[in-house]
């Protein structure tokens, strides 16, 4: 009897086993998985979505000119913050010094191997949109709430907006207060004008043979300013036509070029003995120097005197330059979306704005308070309000297809009469003359 049992349970037993597996199979034939595979599962989908991201991650390739030098660990501070916050995106950093810097890019672009971003003075700004290759960035969604308009808007041509303001930057008198109290002059004011500087230079001129009043290139760039400081400018009103022989104009310079030979309030270029302004600066023999804000972090360094400045002084009226810097996205990029995220980052976040103030690199083009604030505190100089007041009167230089034509020949004449070798008046007589033949106009 309990062999039948034992028989019977053995039998009992193999059939649900059978069972079991019967229904095992069926359910595995209807698609199911057993729990056993789920591990595996798991490990697949990371596998998959660790791929997904790779797939997914994007390289923004760009170059720049301004973070050549001390302000490199700026530069890169910024994207390492940036890409902390975008993940998805990695920013390949090219930096070519200045003087490279356009020559390659031209090189690049006519070449078509021009990177997906890449920065722009406000100067060569115009022609690269002029020639087609900049993308528009009317496509995207532009935060331009902290913003400086006119540093945004130096950044668009013919109302296409193509690019965004990376910095900005102006001109101020710097001067060497420790040679203003040798001299017994009081310190400029922001409501100086040429005469006030020229007499305070005469003063600061009398304390030394090897010891200078003021120093202000006879160039371009300072020409273009001092021309509006008198009232003049170089072009007409609709930009149709050269004006650079104008009364206005030719007082302007030979103001400049009488510093030199005149006064002699200004060293010449035989006095300079090839020493740069700055480092005559620095020196501490020259009392006065207009100059860029850019120049502060040089000075900050090297200077051992006691410095300060003031907002540049006018004749008629006051000017100062508007320098800028823009980031623009080359036309054929194909990662056009991760490179705008790129350069809006840099140009208008808080993030990068922090960062470019606390290196003393230039002044971000945006409006928060907080960065403002944080810029005043550093010193010197003790007067850095003096680079907001200076923005009431903010001129840009005059933008044409062939800018390097025009200020290439303009330089050349006013260097003759810098030197004494023409007069101002047949000096930008000359100037009108091959500027009207060599650029054309709109």
């Amino acid at each position: 009897m309990m062999r039948m049992l034992r028989g019977r349970k053995s039998v009992f037993i193999l059939s649900v086993i059978v069972v079991l597996a019967m229904v095992v199979g069926c359910s595995n034939n209807n698609g199911s998985k057993p729990v056993a595979s789920e591990p595996n599962k798991a490990t697949d989908q990371n596998k998959a979505t660790d791929q997904n991201k790779e797939k997914q991650q994007v390289t923004v390739k760009f170059t720049n000119f301004s973070a050549a030098g001390d302000a490199a660990p700026a530069l890169e501070a910024m994207r390492v913050k940036f890409e902390d916050l975008n993940p998805d995106i990695k920013v390949d950093i090219e930096t070519i010094g200045y003087d490279e810097y356009f020559t390659q890019m031209q090189t690049r672009v006519a070449g078509g191997t021009a990177p997906d971003a890449y920065e722009l003075n406000f100067e060569n700004f115009f022609s690269y949109a002029k020639k087609g290759v900049l993308k528009s960035l009317d496509e995207f969604s532009i935060d331009k709430s902290a913003l400086y308009e006119t540093a945004l808007n130096a950044f668009q041509s013919d109302g296409v907006q193509y690019g965004l303001p990376a910095s900005f930057s102006n001109v101020v008198l710097i001067y060497n207060k420790d040679l203003f109290d040798k001299a017994n002059v009081s310190y400029p004011t922001n409501d100086w004008t040429w005469k006030d500087m020229d007499e305070a230079g005469a003063k600061i001129r009398a304390l030394g043979n090897d010891i200078f009043g003021v120093h202000q290139s006879v160039q371009f760039f300072e020409f273009f300013k001092a021309a509006k400081q008198n009232g003049g400018g170089l072009l007409n009103a609709d930009g149709t036509a050269f004006t650079v022989n104008s009364p206005e104009n030719i007082g302007a310079l030979q103001h400049l070029a009488d510093r030199i030979n005149k006064s002699n309030i200004m060293a010449s270029d035989a006095q300079l003995s090839g020493m740069g302004d700055w480092d005559l600066f620095k020196s501490g023999r020259l009392g006065m120097i207009i100059t860029g804000i850019w120049a502060f972090p040089d000075f900050v360094e090297n200077v051992s005197f006691n410095w300060d400045i003031a907002v540049e002084p006018g004749n008629v009226q006051k000017a100062t330059h508007f320098f800028s810097n823009g980031y623009v996205i080359n036309k054929e990029s194909k990662v056009a979306d991760a490179a705008f995220k790129w350069i809006s980052f840099m140009s208008s976040s808080e993030e990068a704005a922090k960062i470019r103030v606390d290196a003393n690199w230039e002044l971000p083009a945006v409006t928060f308070a907080s960065v403002q604030e944080n810029y005043l505190k550093i010193t010197p100089p003790e007067n850095r309000e003096a680079v907001f007041e200076s923005l009431n009167y903010l001129m840009t230089p005059p933008v044409i297809e062939q800018f390097n034509e025009m200020n290439d020949i303009l330089s050349q004449h006013l260097s003759k009469a810098a030197q004494g070798v023409v007069s101002p008046e047949q000096a930008l007589s000359d100037a009108q003359k091959e500027l009207e033949s060599k650029i054309k106009l709109q």
